[in-house]
């Protein structure tokens, strides 16, 4: 089953509008109640057998059953026929709302995550149509539960033989936007390793070094608008809370940081595909990036935006038919690409890869990313360990396993360049 979400930007008038902010104060009232529901069931729990709380005890009845999506969902029902407002909603929508909270309660038992949290005004911006109409969309018109036809910016077509299944409509600080997800009973085979390679180092010197001996400048987006941000945070400092001063002065903060997050989005789809205009299969390291947003420099990691540019780099190679795949990124900038020695630790301040054992000198992420190649290669088109030499002819003329290993893929149209000559 193949899953797309396309996202369009929806064009309401001032009716449609309030209607959708109705519907998601409303999303925020049966999801902070559902909270507090479930909250309270726990805390009745907590006190020991043999004593109670000297500040507060909730009493609940111990033949109450714990409040989840099917038992909040049936409470919810019996509501909806004496509550007006409950009524002025799709009723799936606010059955959306309790199986998000459901969710959010496995996620935080199974992934670790927080605690879910209360939501205001300005922390609910979506929800979701589970189910829609068959013929829906006409031209840059869609119909949805009380919206009625709602025009939006087709900036694209939506394929053929894709079905309609669901719609999320999300407030945003620059409008109002939706996420159609469309599907396709097919099954797609996994790409597999083919044609030229490339390796990719990550980095805050440059955003990120191939093996072709590519150099990419990190772009820095929060910091071209970080004097006027400032500015604006500044002047929040001294506004009335809950004033209308602060609110509209909160929205030209929203816009302003939502502007640095599409340029940066922007950017990182053109430099996905032009990397994959550039070779079949690519390589890079499989960093956890967190722990690079928790040092020192976790705001300039943070503006980079490196996980997000990989997730992206994922989507568009696996929609261009590219192999993508992730290695070990250990000893990267030790090691020499040409001939596999082992130069030793680098301090940050050394930018060039000089091998004191073949001498052989180049940019020290673009060897780096040779390493990563290189690993990549062996891994995946040779099947020997990452412990081999990956340099070819060493000289002497006679050829090692590994290079008559890569004759054959040589022979079977797999252009695998020297490594001695990329990046020389």
């Amino acid at each position: 089953m193949l899953t797309l979400t396309y996202e369009f930007k929806l064009i309401p008038n001032k009716q449609q509008i309030e209607v959708i902010e109705h519907t998601l104060n409303v999303c925020r009232s049966v999801w902070n109640y559902a909270l507090r529901d479930r909250k309270d069931w726990l805390s009745s729990r907590k006190s020991p057998v043999n004593s109670c709380s000297l500040i507060q005890e909730y009493i609940i009845s111990p033949d109450v059953p714990y409040p989840n999506y099917h038992n909040q969902a049936k409470a919810l029902t019996k509501a909806k026929k004496t509550n007006d407002i409950l009524k002025s909603v799709n009723a799936q929508v606010l059955q959306q709302v309790l199986r998000t909270l459901d969710r959010a309660f496995a996620d935080m038992q199974s992934k670790k995550l927080g605690f879910p949290r209360f939501k205001n005004r300005d922390r609910m911006r979506s929800y979701v149509y589970p189910q829609m109409l068959k013929d829906c969309i006409k031209g840059n018109e869609i119909k949805l539960p009380h919206l009625g036809w709602v025009k939006f910016r087709k900036s694209r077509e939506i394929p053929d033989g894709f079905e309609l299944k669901q719609a999320r409509i999300v407030r945003r600080a620059n409008g109002y936007f939706m996420m159609l997800s469309l599907q396709l009973d097919v099954n797609i085979p996994d790409v597999s390793f083919h044609g030229h390679p490339l390796g990719i180092d990550l980095g805050l010197d440059k955003f990120l070094a191939t093996s072709d001996g590519e150099l990419v400048d990190r772009p820095r987006f929060l910091n071209r608008l970080h004097r006027k941000l400032k500015l604006l945070q500044r002047r929040l400092r001294n506004k009335k809370k809950g004033s209308n001063n602060r609110h509209k002065l909160n929205k030209k903060i929203a816009r302003l940081h939502q502007r640095i997050s599409d340029t940066r989005k922007d950017w990182h789809f053109k430099l996905a595909h032009r990397l994959c205009d550039q070779s079949q299969s690519i390589f890079i390291e499989d960093i956890d990036f967190r722990s690079w947003a928790k040092g020192m420099l976790s705001k300039h990691c943070l503006d980079a935006g490196f996980r997000q540019f990989i997730t992206i780099l994922k989507w568009v190679a696996w929609k261009r038919d590219v192999f993508v795949n992730e290695v070990d990124k250990n000893f990267t900038s030790q090691i020499c690409p040409n001939c596999g020695f082992h130069t030793g630790k680098k301090t940050l301040d050394v930018r060039e890869h000089n091998c004191p054992e073949c001498g052989y000198k180049t940019h020290r992420d673009v060897a780096a990313a040779q390493v990563i190649r290189n690993r990549g290669v062996e891994e995946y088109a040779l099947g020997h360990s990452v412990s081999e030499n990956a340099c070819g002819d060493d000289g002497t003329g006679a050829l090692p396993s590994y290079q008559s290993v890569k004759q054959e893929i040589l022979s079977a149209s797999l252009r695998i360049p020297r490594y001695s000559d990329v990046g020389a």
